[in-house]
């Protein structure tokens, strides 16, 4: 269980961080530190192993979707021609 608090806690910490940072560009990393801890917190409160997919599922799709909005706020891709 202490394991769950401290990603519980780790999670507050980036979504006040989230909250409290005026610059967009220092808010991504804290939201990718929410989607690590709450796969975490997944993968240890279910004790099943269909979590562990559950959980994985959520890691990428949430590493996409910071992926997608830094991508779009540094310009996005650059094509020649």
């Amino acid at each position: 269980m202490i394991a769950i608090y401290l990603c519980a806690i780790i999670a507050v910490y980036a979504a006040l961080r989230i909250i409290t940072e005026r610059n967009t560009m220092r808010k991504l990393p804290f939201l990718n530190v929410i989607s690590f801890a709450v796969t975490a917190i997944i993968a240890l409160l279910l004790p099943h192993p269909l979590t562990i997919l559950a959980a994985a599922a959520f890691f990428v799709g949430s590493t996409f979707e910071s992926n997608a909005i830094a991508s779009t706020w540094s310009g996005g891709m650059k094509r020649n021609g």
